[in-house]
């Protein structure tokens, strides 16, 4: 048996900064070797960042990304590397480099370049042609891979296994989405019994743009059974031994895999001197590090509603903070959406840095205002009320030779929302503030919303979040803190835009109850209209909903990136052009 010593750095990279990005592989090259690792394990891309899209077609930046690269291989003087970045060969790769004793002594290139769903890997990258070589560490043969290479069965980690691996080591930028720790704990723990290989999985973590990686890192044995796990949405580096049995001896009574073909050549990259005790504390700190744990733990998954919660917390703050603001601004309308984003950007950036606005008009009612007011200070935001029916009368003045003051309607609602809209802008304008979107995804499937009014802003934090959802995690959020946090009245009102009398969601839309699994029929599942009368949704109230949701996609392409959370979301996830004679 042999042992190796591991850390696992699950790190939070920022798309495009090098310079920041290398620093800190740096520095926990230096933390991983002060606590005796033979191996310290970095994400997919850890170089770059994840994804770098067309940051790739600029050759400086490719040239700049090998320049760091070999930055990272000088540090790693004392422990063995592995860390995804760009290689440029007769085209662009996306690759694992194996650094050890100041230099590059091996590159894997990425074979499965996943090109579905958010991801769009073969717009730039070439597929590897296969590993080529295995490397030695502590005389374990070590087998590399990255991401997408691990979910496929019969894919490069079977092939290394079958080539002499005994252990393997993939790398990770795997986007989060509700339930997807589950699904790769499986597949993972299926493709280490199927090899009968010790397997490590290290996920990046953070928000970038869209997506939030939520991190999840896991160690398992050769038996498929999890051995350590990493927190989730947390940037973490994991100091742990693990013990890698000669493989023959699980394939003498469970054969998968034994019979090796083609065994592959070992570089040998690492030979460690340092005693095998247990893991010591005293392992040198750096300022800003990252939390250190020590020895293999099995971090508790957190439950659906905090994951999801969680996920947008992170999207929120890593959005703010990665492109240069500090603040934000969010129109509390008293109602349980921009209730919910207050939440979260509170704890997303701190309650001294978000701002509230109330900006009722002649339809709002009092105890819409009320509520804000109530929710700002539990909250403890700052709180403005800008009446908007000055503003709302003169433009209906304005436009009284085309707007009819007999007959208002669609046009007369929107002007408040539009108001709404600009006014949100101007304070961003003046101060500084990002404006945070209140919109959630049954209202941008079905275009309930004002283009160039409650749309605007740059930034939706539950526009991947169904109207449903929105009351599930208010209250779940509500009730994990030491004091509730949203007025009573929040939770049971009947929802309402507000922009005419006695108005409520219903009297346009079907309850949510009824809409929202249709919608996650149609849009996510794909589902046509004859699909979902077959599968018992009312007739009458699919084609509405169906037609609803098909003429409002140039609102959706012109709205604020918003975080994924789902397997399908608005915007990378779906792709439906507007211009569409298919109903």
């Amino acid at each position: 048996m042999s042992r190796l010593r591991l850390a696992l750095a699950q790190i939070n990279p920022v798309v495009g900064d090098l310079e920041a990005n290398t620093a800190k592989v740096v520095q926990l090259l230096g933390q991983a070797e002060s606590y005796g690792a033979d191996i310290a394990v970095f994400p997919e891309l850890a170089v770059t960042g994840y994804p770098p899209e067309d940051l790739l077609l600029k050759p400086g930046f490719v040239a700049d990304n090998m320049r760091a690269l070999e930055r990272i291989a000088k540090a790693a003087s004392g422990l063995v590397a592995v860390v995804g970045f760009v290689d440029e060969q007769t085209d662009l790769y996306n690759a694992a480099a194996v650094c050890a004793g100041g230099g590059v002594r091996g590159v894997y290139h990425k074979q499965v370049l996943p090109n579905y769903g958010v991801f769009d890997e073969q717009r730039y990258f070439a597929s590897g042609s296969g590993a080529d070589q295995l490397f030695g560490v502590c005389g374990v043969r070590v087998g590399v891979s990255i991401c997408e290479d691990a979910w496929t069965p019969s894919g490069p980690i079977s092939a290394q296994a079958a080539a002499g691996a005994e252990l393997m080591i993939n790398i990770n930028a795997s986007p989060y989405s509700v339930g997807r720790v589950a699904d790769r704990e499986r597949m993972l723990a299926t493709r280490a019994a199927d090899s009968s290989c010790a397997l490590v999985y290290v996920n990046c973590v953070g928000g970038q743009d869209e997506l939030v990686f939520d991190g999840a890192s896991m160690v398992f044995d050769e038996r498929g059974d999890l051995v350590a796990s990493l927190p989730q949405f947390e940037e973490a580096l994991s100091i742990l031994d693990l013990n890698v049995r000669p493989v023959f001896r699980k394939r003498l009574i469970d054969p998968r895999g034994r019979t090796i073909t083609n065994p592959l050549p070992v570089v040998p990259v690492w030979q460690t001197t340092r005693s095998r005790n247990s893991i010591s504390s005293k392992g040198q700190t750096y300022p800003g590090a990252v939390a250190v744990s020590l020895g293999a733990h099995l971090h508790e998954r957190l439950a659906r509603l905090e994951e999801m919660y969680q996920a947008l917390v992170l999207g929120t703050r890593d959005y703010v903070r990665k492109n240069g603001f500090t603040d934000v601004v969010i129109g509390l309308s008293g109602g349980i959406d921009s209730s919910l984003v207050a939440m979260v950007a509170v704890d997303a950036v701190g309650a001294d840095h978000v701002h509230g606005v109330a900006m009722p008009s002649r339809y709002s009612s009092q105890g819409s205002v009320d509520d804000a007011r109530s929710l700002a200070t539990n909250l403890g935001i700052d709180l403005r009320v800008i009446g908007i029916e000055e503003p709302h009368q003169a433009f209906l003045d304005l436009l009284a030779g085309t707007l009819s003051a007999e007959h208002p309607g669609l046009a007369e609602e929107n002007l408040q929302s539009r108001i709404r809209g600009l006014l949100l802008m101007a304070l961003s304008n003046k101060q500084g503030w990002l404006v945070l979107t209140t919109g959630n995804k049954s209202e941008a499937a079905v275009g309930y919303s004002t283009l160039y009014g409650d749309t605007a802003g740059g930034f939706a934090v539950i526009k991947d979040v169904a109207k449903t959802m929105v009351y599930r995690l208010c209250a779940w959020r509500d009730s994990s803190g030491p004091n509730p946090l949203l007025p009573p009245d929040v939770m049971t009102k009947p929802p309402s835009a507000e922009l005419r009398p006695d108005q409520r969601d219903d009297q346009s839309l079907p309850s949510y109850d009824l809409l929202d699994p249709l919608l996650e029929a149609y849009v996510e599942e794909d589902m046509t209209a004859s699909d979902l009368v077959e599968a018992g949704f009312d007739e009458a109230v699919v084609s509405k909903v169906v037609r609803l949701v098909d003429v409002a996609e140039y609102k959706r392409r012109q709205t604020p990136p918003g975080i994924r959370i789902t397997a399908k979301a608005f915007g990378r996830d779906r792709r439906v052009p507007i211009t569409n004679g298919y109903r």
